[in-house]
Parts: C-alpha cells; structure tokens; sequence
C-alpha cells in the first residue's frame, strides 16, 4: 500500500494521471533474441521476429490481432543480430530481409520468392557493428545498407540492383577510430534528399573529438558533407542513440538526443528551418528524466497528434506546446520494437518475452502504407504529410531507429478529435509527389507510388483562381487570406517537383518551365491546396 500511494504521489506531482498513456503485458512464447516488429510477408500487418544463429522465428500477425508462429531454419549464421537489427525488401520480392549487425561483422539474411527460407550472405570484413539501418543512399531505388563501425570509420554496402552489394568504408562516419553508434537517416533540411545523423559514443566515459556527433548533408549528388559544427549538433556527449521528429509540428524535424551517461543530460534541439538548430532542453522539461540508456524512439502514443518521445522504458509525453510530462518506466528500460501489433491504430512494443499493448483511447489515427515503385519498394525515405484541422504533421519512412531494434515501416499519425483529413501528401525519393484529398481517419491507407496522378481533382475552382491560364509567363493567384506566410511548389504531370519557393506578392513568374501541364501546390503550417495550369 505504501509503495502505491508514493506511486500516485509521484505521478500527481509529474502530472503523469493525466497522461492517458499506458500498456497491458501479455507473454508470447520466443526464441533467440527479440529484434523486431516489422511486416515480413508484404501484408502491412506488423510481425514479431526473434533470431537465433540457426533460427528467424516470425509471429504473423493476423487481421484480429492474433499471431501464428513460424520458425525458419537457417544454416549457422556468420553474424547474429548480437548489437542490431535491421529490415527492409531490398529485391522487391515482397517479402522483406533482414540486416544482422554482429560483434565481428555483418550479415544479410535475404528472404527467397516463397518467404519460407532465407539465403546467407556475409561479408569478409571485420565491422564491429553498432546501429545499422536500410536506406537508398545513391537513390537509384535499390536498398542500400549502412551500418556504423564503432573502432573504425562506419560502412555502407551498395545494392547493385541483383541481389548483390558492394562493400564501401568511410565518407559517412570516417573518424578514424569509430565511435558511431546510432545512426538515423532523416531530411532535417527539407530538400528532398536523405541525410543521416550520428549518434557518438566513447571508451570508458571519455569526451573528446570521438564522442562528437556527426550530421552529414546529402547534397543530392551523392556527396555526404559533415555539417555538424555549421548546425549547432556536433555536442561532446555520451549517448548511443537520437531519435529524430517535428515535436512542434512546423514542418520541420527536431531532435532528441539520449545521454547513456549518468554525467550527461538528455538534450532536445529545435529545427530553426535555415539548417540550424537551437537547444531548448531546459524550457521543455525533458530533465525531468534522469534515467539514462541507449534507446530512443518517438511515436505518438496517445494518439493527439503530437510525437511523444520513448527512452529507455520512459515516456516524454508531448504538451503539444514543445514540453513534456515524463510517464515514468511506462516500458521496459530496453523500449523494445515499436509497431500496431493487434491492428487498433495506437502504438505497441515487443520485448522480453512480453507484446505491450497500449491501452489506447478515443482519439483518431491513419496508419500509411507505402509502396514504392521508381523509389525502393517499401518506400524508406519518402516524405509524408498529412493536414487537418489540428494542422500539418510528418512523417518519415525509415529502417532501423533507435540503437538496436527494427520497428514498423508503416506511418502512424494521431489526430486528437479531429474526424476528417484535408490531405495526404507523399513525397517519394524519386521525387513523384502523391496527394489523397478528403481522407477519413481511424484506417489503414496503402498507397502505391505516383497512383494518384497528385490529385487532378482541382479542389481549388473557387478558394483560388489562377489567371491567366494558359499562362505565359506570370501566374496570379486570387484570395490567400486564410493562409499564413503561405509557400508554392509546382510539379509536373509525372508528379516531379519542379520549382518551390515562398509566395511573392500573389504571383508566380514560371517563364522558365517548359511548355506543358502542371499542378501549383500553395500551403501553409495548416492548410494546403492544388489547381493544375498550363504553361504556353
């Protein structure tokens, strides 16, 4: 009785009560180590993957929530999923493979046609794997993989587009001894292309340059610039892992960066929109978690509409107001792999032996599937956007978060109250922008690349006029009042972004597209809407 009244205690004076955000552990027999919670057989559904050096263990997931185990047999592995573990389709055979970062080096476990056995491919080179991640770095829409070395500079395997990779080292993460340990590839400036962050750790608690985390800029050319110094995040820290998201909701991702040092503080820094960032952790009540550890997450688990932060069992409530109220040791200390693991729209774990289901609420979500088809198959990398009466939340689609687990490829948003969607908006690595107008929440949206022509629907007839059309030269634009400070992007009829920029005085000069079709997209922080025109 006692240690329950210092429990509500505790939780009245952080405010946690109020925090609707809770799980129910039920036990689920595992073999081997439990890694993931990602769709494997290309239902969307997420599946329960547990991995010993002679077994993959897959718990389907079924439509009522239920799961059927599996178990494959494999050859003795080269390399266990023994730091991390990553997953992603990288032949587009529909079911996805798997990414083993070991001790020693790493190994890829590529599911054949059938789904029902794996082939082993290892490679020679001693990587002592920490954080490893699936991402098309050269955007050719093949898979490749990353994986961060912690002695040496961090690697990266080429998809060669036949089931084979090539083997590279250095460029991204190149300190000469290492000390990568989580990495996260996000667009942080918002240019359509991936960067990756770097998450850096040291020996025995020491700070110095090795410890110094790392951002590289993809310049769109397939060249990777360090540019963490220039962007305020190159902090001398100990921590293992980041967790990356728009804790605001300005179109812009923030970061979460996790002490696993008991010398350091957790960090939150702001996304200032110019390529900067500014450290607003003691305004947010992030230090209200003293608890340190080495994974990190962010999904919205209460469903409002706001990105909660995971870290090491703990929850950071979002206020939707850039503060947050700590749900302490609402997980286990280790997070576990994030995923919609009974199909209900609200966020779930795996781990220990244990799903932990979230006991959910009354408020709204969409769940997004992407399926690429010039971009990657799963869609890893795409942009996506969603806007309703609450405002504009992203997302990202990535493999591999945190520091050791797979969590799920599908896009999750709460919605708060909120009972319609104004529009979905998809930005693929192949530069195709899907649009979805009008969408009704509390589903399950699958959606294939470049299937929605970016919404020739012409929503816009009277809330904007665009004159003349057929235009030469100028595009004027008719009543923006109810944007604020909006921003234009106009693509072509493939769905390929062809100039972007902020609206100048209501027009447009366009005098140097080519002849032809195109649709104008004018948006702010709230709302967003589309009209096609022709330029002659």
């Amino acid at each position: 009785m006692k240690k329950i009244i210092m429990l509500l205690l505790f939780f009245a004076l952080t405010g946690a009560v109020n925090a609707q955000v809770s799980f129910t552990a039920v036990p689920i027999s595992t073999t081997g180590a439990e890694r993931a919670a990602v769709d494997m057989n290309g239902d969307f559904l997420d599946d329960l993957v547990s991995v010993t050096a002679t077994n993959i263990q897959i718990h389907y997931q079924q439509t009522d929530g239920s799961f059927i185990e599996t178990n494959i047999a494999t050859p003795p592995v080269a390399n266990t999923p023994s730091w991390s573990l990553a997953a992603a389709d990288f032949d587009k055979n529909g079911f996805a493979d798997l990414l083993y970062g070991g001790a020693n080096g790493v190994t890829f476990m590529k599911a054949k046609n059938n789904g029902t056995s794996y082939e082993e491919i290892s490679f020679p080179e001693y990587v002592f794997s920490q954080r490893s991640n699936f991402v098309d770095i050269n955007n050719d829409g093949h898979l490749d993989a990353f994986v961060c070395h912690d002695v040496a500079p961090s690697v990266y395997y080429i998809n060669n587009g036949d089931g084979t990779f090539t083997f590279h080292q250095g460029d991204i993460g190149d300190y000469p001894t290492g000390g990568n340990y989580g990495s996260v590839w996000i667009d942080y400036d918002n240019d359509g292309d991936m960067d990756v962050f770097i998450a850096k750790c040291n020996v025995n608690g020491d700070v110095n340059e090795r410890s110094e985390n790392q951002i590289y800029q993809n310049d769109g050319a397939g060249n990777f610039i360090e540019v963490g110094d220039a962007t305020g995040l190159k902090d001398e820290m100990q921590t293992w892992s980041a967790t990356w998201a728009d804790f605001d909701n300005d179109g812009f991702l923030d970061v979460f960066v996790g002490s696993s040092d008991s010398n350091f503080t957790h960090k939150i820094n702001r996304n200032n929109g110019d390529g900067t960032f500014t450290d607003i952790s003691a305004t947010t009540g992030i230090h209200a978690l003293t608890i340190t550890g080495i994974e990190n997450c962010s999904y919205d688990f209460n469903n409002d509409g706001y990105v909660d932060i995971a870290s090491n069992g703990n929850i950071l409530l979002n206020n939707g107001d850039l503060t947050f109220t700590l749900v302490p040791l609402a997980l286990p200390n280790n997070n576990g792999s994030f995923g919609d693991l009974n199909n209900d729209g609200f966020i779930d774990s795996f781990t220990g032996g244990n799903v932990y289901y979230n006991n959910a609420n009354a408020n709204h979500w969409i769940t997004i599937n992407t399926i690429g088809v010039e971009s990657n198959i799963n869609g890893i990398g795409a942009r996506v956007t969603i806007s309703s009466d609450m405002g504009t939340q992203i997302r990202e689609v990535r493999s591999g978060e945190g520091f050791k687990y797979m969590s799920t490829l599908n896009t999750h948003f709460g919605l708060g109250t909120n009972t319609t969607i104004s529009n979905i908006t998809i930005s693929w690595p192949s530069g195709i922008v899907d649009i979805l107008e009008d969408v009704a929440v509390d589903q399950v949206l699958s959606v294939v690349e470049g299937s929605t022509v970016l919404g020739l629907n012409e929503n816009l007839a009277n809330p904007l006029i665009l004159y003349p059309n057929p235009t030469q030269d100028i595009l004027n634009l008719g009543d923006l009042n109810h944007f604020t400070n909006p921003a234009f992007t106009i693509y072509d009829v493939q769905g390929k972004k062809v100039m972007a920029a902020k609206v100048d005085l209501n027009t447009i000069d366009v005098s140097n597209l080519a002849t032809g079709k195109y649709i104008l997209k004018i948006y702010d922080n709230n709302h967003s809407k589309s009209q096609r025109f022709i330029r002659k």
